[in-house]
């Protein structure tokens, strides 16, 4: 019998909590670059922290579309810059990195701070798709009763 890791697959969706049909999109994603960090603080808040030191914010570009939200980074070259590196450890190539949002989730808000690209999402849940509870002893049903003509 063979068992699968499921767990990279969980690392790139938000709001869903068993979704196996995204192998195929998984696959595509599989460079790891930028590591990002997704928290859930509540039932309908989560934040994705994305490690984009480097970028500025002219530099980085975050896109909602069909469901797919999109983050890219791609650093301007400097005029003049002919600086010469003996070691270059921080990455500064350009990067896509997507996330499929589930139903109903919105992005509210993107913030850049300390080499951290923070990008808050909330899940917004029509009242109609909402629970609700149905009284077991509510009141009584009238039944109509008609004469007949």
């Amino acid at each position: 019998m063979r068992t699968f890791d499921f767990s990279p697959l969980f690392r790139s969706t938000v709001g869903f909590d068993r979704l196996f049909d995204l192998m195929d999109s998984y696959a595509e994603q599989s460079n790891g670059y930028p590591p990002y960090n997704i928290e859930r603080s509540d039932d309908t808040h989560y934040r994705i922290t994305l490690a984009v030191a480097g970028f500025g914010e002219k530099d980085l570009n975050i896109e909602v579309k069909e469901g797919v939200l999109t983050v890219t980074g791609q650093k301007e070259p400097v005029e003049g810059d002919n600086r010469s590196y003996l070691y270059q450890g921080i990455a500064g190539r350009a990067f896509e990195r997507r996330f499929q949002l589930a139903d109903h989730v919105e992005v509210r808000a993107a913030k850049l701070e300390n080499g951290l690209l923070h990008v808050d999402l909330e899940r917004l849940i029509p009242e109609e798709k909402k629970p609700r509870r149905i009284a077991i002893n509510g009141p009584e049903l009238k039944s109509i009763e008609g004469k007949a003509a």
